[in-house]
């Protein structure tokens, strides 16, 4: 993605059990290790345009090269991408998301999606951070999803580039490793 939004920094994969999604990835494909934060929820989240409860979910990121990995669980029916992309009985890849770090950057970029056509599905805040994140679908829906979000924040960046570290040095022990915390 070179138009727009940016360079695609992470795949977002969204499965029924994050455990074995993290095994698999670490164990079959060598990607890891995982750092995960279990039920969280999100701030001022909206959903096709309206305030909505916030999912329950799980996030897992691990680093493969240059590409960052993500794995969301949904633990309850809250209105949200992740929802809709399971109930259409499907698992696995659901968004690529493209990062920011300046307000005024993201809510460009977030303008110029919806001028050439995509809708916001849903959009919220990392919990106690400000942090903002928007999931976009194309004119006819599918996907992947195209997810902007202010990852490149400093009080965010100083977790993606740990990530990146644990997976370069990673020698394949401890795979899944619980961190509370975790930002969007």
């Amino acid at each position: 993605m070179s138009r727009g939004a940016g360079p695609v920094r992470q795949l977002g994969l969204v499965v029924r059990d994050p455990d074995a999604a993290m095994r698999y990835w670490s164990d079959v494909l060598g990607i890891g290790p995982f750092f995960v934060n279990r039920h969280i929820r999100f701030e001022e989240f909206v959903y096709r345009g309206a305030p909505s409860p916030s999912p329950d979910v799980t996030l897992c990121f691990a680093q493969s090269g240059d590409l960052q990995i993500e794995i969301i669980a949904q633990h309850d029916d809250a209105p949200s991408a992740y929802r809709d992309f399971l109930a259409a009985g499907h698992e696995g890849v659901q968004h690529v998301a493209a990062w920011f770090d300046e307000d005024d950057t993201y809510r460009a970029a977030c303008l110029d999606l919806e001028t050439r056509g995509l809708r916001l599905v849903h959009s919220g805040k990392a919990a106690g951070l400000d942090v903002c994140f928007a999931y976009y679908e194309g004119p006819g829906g599918g996907t992947p999803l195209l997810e902007l979000a202010q990852a490149t924040k400093p009080e965010v960046m100083a977790f993606a580039e740990m990530v990146a570290a644990a997976g370069a040095r990673w020698d394949g022990r401890d795979p899944i490793r619980t961190m509370a915390g975790v930002p969007e």
